[in-house]
């Protein structure tokens, strides 16, 4: 399936006015295509994320919409005004860098305040907006400190507001979290979140964090090798995969390589009801889409009935990590295929949280090929040519 094929009908936002459109832009170094022909609409309000692997062209994207970089071709507009000709002072964009940048030698309301210095805004303005500022992000007990004496989480913080005080359309973010350990990452993702719904700003994230996009995003555009592969909404981008790229991606599945015929998918010794023309394919079918069930109505089977292949093709589930269990199939199949599944709990049945990376460690020995069913809502098929 083609990537931009498949995206393109998704890369306009669900709702809200359009801030920001970027228009088949391009940016090469020397020899070097970083990005390629890359066409996304951002709604006002909205917080997207550009996810992707080190090296896919999310931060050049990020820094030519700063204006730190001029595109080798394309166009940025927002609110209907041409973005990408204009230096970046004139920009109503401002920056979270990864690293913060606040100044040493300067305290919190200092750092703060140095945007609205710059622009000679009024003493008695910049003393109210600095001071509402701090309250945003909860830093007006540290007004005085130094950067030096605050913790990761602090400096983040203060990093935040110095970019909000200057009240900009667009807010770019990237990798802020990065440096900040696990416990306090997932604080800061919550109260991230919550403040750009309380401002009510749009945001475009940066990050390389699966999990972090997923939290965080309104919709996520993933990124590769410097191309858009899809661009849609957490949950959808899950269950809906354009790409077996975009599948491998976000959270973790199982790729079959195998063949539709008249409704029914072949892959080795097993087999199971499929939709989509006849013809070879790759199968996406998640952890959780995975499941035992009973021999009468079981949706999966072996191809060769006899007990012999049977016992070849069923081998043991064992306990391959703490966030998956691995059934290895090996038969007359013409590759080896390791199945990873996620076991359903009631509560997880009934839950209505999105835990794409979570699933349950289980170790047991049994001959279950005959006990095994897909599930459609997180399965996927990727014709091939």
């Amino acid at each position: 399936m083609n990537p931009s094929a498949a995206s393109s009908a998704e890369t306009a936002p669900a709702a809200g006015e359009v801030l920001l459109e970027v228009r088949g832009l391009a940016k090469s170094f020397g020899a070097r295509d970083v990005l390629k022909d890359i066409s996304l609409n951002i709604a006002s309000g909205e917080l997207l994320t550009l996810l992707g692997e080190s090296g896919s062209g999310k931060t050049t994207l990020l820094r030519l919409v700063a204006g730190f970089e001029q595109p080798t071709a394309g166009e940025i507009w927002m609110s209907g005004e041409r973005l990408d000709t204009l230096p970046p002072y004139k920009r109503r964009v401002n920056t979270v860098f990864q690293h913060y940048a606040l100044f040493p030698h300067l305290s919190v309301r200092e750092n703060v305040a140095y945007g609205l210095r710059v622009k000679k805004t009024s003493a008695a303005e910049i003393g109210g907006r600095v001071e509402e500022a701090l309250r945003m992000v909860k830093m007006q007990e540290f007004a005085e400190s130094r950067p030096s004496k605050l913790s990761g989480g602090q400096q983040q913080r203060v990093a935040l507001a110095r970019a909000l005080i200057n009240r900009p359309l667009l807010l770019l973010l990237d990798e802020p979290l990065s440096a900040l350990d696990a416990n306090l990452r997932k604080q800061m993702q919550s109260e991230l979140k919550s403040l750009q719904r309380e401002l009510g700003i749009t945001f475009l994230f940066v990050t390389h964090d699966q999990e972090e996009a997923m939290a965080l995003s309104d919709r996520i555009a993933l990124l590769r090798d410097g191309s858009l592969e899809q661009v849609a909404s957490p949950r959808e981008i899950y269950a809906h995969p354009a790409t077996a790229y975009t599948a491998q991606f976000i959270g973790q599945t199982n790729l079959l390589r195998g063949e539709i015929v008249n409704g029914t998918a072949r892959c080795g010794a097993l087999q199971w009801p499929a939709q989509g023309p006849s013809g070879p394919a790759i199968f996406s079918l998640r952890p959780e889409a995975i499941r035992f069930a009973s021999e009468r109505g079981s949706a999966l089977r072996c191809n060769n009935s006899s007990s012999a292949a049977r016992a070849n093709c069923s081998k043991s589930i064992a306990a391959a990590s703490s966030c998956a269990c691995a059934f290895q199939h090996e038969g007359r199949s013409p590759v080896n295929t390791t199945l990873f599944f996620r076991p359903r709990t009631p509560s997880a049945s009934r839950s209505n949280r999105f835990y794409p990376g979570l699933c349950t460690r289980a170790r047991t020995r049994r001959s279950f090929l005959s006990r095994l069913s897909f599930g459609s809502v997180y399965s996927s098929c990727f014709p091939t040519r």
